[in-house]
């Protein structure tokens, strides 16, 4: 269960080269793009991974355990990677929030009716606003859990897959950007008076600053989430879902809370219908993936256990 080293440690390279290109993204874009990097809000993350990585270094050399050392390594993994969908925003290509709109009607979607039910049920709506918000305490629960269960190769895919599935999601939205429901529909507070989704219409200063050129900070602690399609919340949801599969004592937990991830990501989301079945669409394709990167890239073979919808579990 535990995992070759070597082969570990193949897989954390493959890893850390990728935010390292990413982290080289941020650092040139206020040279080309006229961004400019507000340092002061990456202290943060900054000194979670550092003190992250000396806990890994602790625990990789001088008392070694592979289980707390992919613990915190795999923590600083996640913290440290920094998406660029502010530069990807930028791009200014014409918003396609038609498109997006006319499917889900074409797919018999009505987005303005699911507002007005959950606006009259307001008493459910506390419950979906915390699921959709759950999605980095649950990351982090995956990280430990896979750990400290010895799944150590399986830790490494979700991680991939959590990475693959982001830069996917970023590129898609660069290539076809929209500004979600509540800037299509001109909506307010008024349309919704008895919830207060998570999200709302408060993303969108900045993403129509970052297309006009307006607004150019790049920045970590206060970013706002402008990514319309797909919808990453739904990639995450799923791959937190198939990274739990095999620990039994949390997989129907992970596929209660994320069940319910994806029935809040609509409103509290603000997301087509359209968005979570790309998104759901990426997510398992980054799962397939993150595993055929960690077959080449660990040696031993993955072993699959019946009923894993589908996906194995790193043994």
């Amino acid at each position: 269960m535990i995992g070759h080293p070597a082969g570990l440690r193949r897989l954390d390279s493959i890893i850390w080269a990728i935010v390292a290109l990413l982290a080289g993204i941020i650092l040139i874009a206020p040279f080309v793009a006229n961004f400019r990097l507000v340092g002061p809000s990456f202290l943060a993350a900054g000194f979670g991974v550092a003190l992250c990585l000396a806990g890994y270094w602790l625990y990789e050399t001088k008392r070694p355990d592979p289980r707390l050392a992919s613990a915190v390594g795999g923590t600083a993994q996640i913290v440290a990677f920094a998406a660029v969908s502010y530069i990807a925003a930028s791009f200014d290509l014409p918003l396609r929030d038609a498109w997006f709109d006319a499917a889900d009607r074409t797919l018999g979607f009505d987005w303005l009716a699911l507002l007005g039910w959950m606006d009259t049920h307001a008493t459910l709506h506390p419950v979906f606003r915390m699921i959709y918000s759950s999605l980095i305490p649950q990351t982090v629960a995956v990280v430990l859990a896979l750990a400290l269960a010895g799944r150590l190769v399986w830790l490494r895919i979700f991680i991939l897959a959590f990475i693959i599935s982001a830069i996917v999601t970023i590129i898609v939205a660069a290539l076809v950007p929209a500004e979600g429901v509540w800037g299509f529909h001109k909506l307010s507070a008024a349309d919704y008076p008895n919830i207060v989704p998570a999200t709302r219409e408060i993303h969108l200063p900045v993403f129509h600053g970052l297309r006009d050129g307006s607004y150019r900070q790049l920045v970590a602690t206060g970013a706002q989430g402008i990514i319309t399609f797909p919808s990453l919340h739904s990639a995450l949801a799923l791959i937190i879902t198939v990274a739990l599969w095999p620990v039994p004592v949390l997989r129907w937990i992970g596929l209660a809370i994320n069940a319910l991830m994806l029935v809040s990501i609509p409103v509290d989301g603000g997301h087509y219908f359209i968005d979570i079945f790309v998104g759901l669409g990426i997510a398992w394709a980054s799962v397939i993936a993150a595993r055929r990167i960690a077959r080449i890239a660990h040696q031993p073979r993955l072993q699959t256990a019946g009923g894993e919808i589908g996906l194995a579990a790193s043994r």
